[in-house]
């Protein structure tokens, strides 16, 4: 795989550092593969939903989207 360089504030570096247990070139790639899906307008919802940690995953799989949905367009006659 190729390799990238890339240049960082001082202080964004130390946050980092101050947490060693994320793989921060994935988290660069995940990053840079976004930034092209929606650039190039090719975001889908499961694209989307492939890119989220699994806590937010699980949290999502228990949504009452009946609810949700009821919400959404209870908000969108409000406007």
């Amino acid at each position: 795989m190729p390799h990238i360089t890339l240049s960082i504030p001082e202080e964004l570096l130390e946050r980092m550092k101050r947490h060693p247990e994320i793989k921060w070139s994935e988290v660069a790639r995940r990053a840079i593969r976004r930034y092209l899906m929606e650039l190039e307008d090719e975001v889908s919802g499961e694209e989307i939903l492939e890119e989220l940690p699994k806590e937010i995953k699980e949290k999502i799989e228990k949504l009452d989207w009946k609810r949700f949905s009821e919400r959404v367009v209870e908000l969108r006659n409000h406007r």
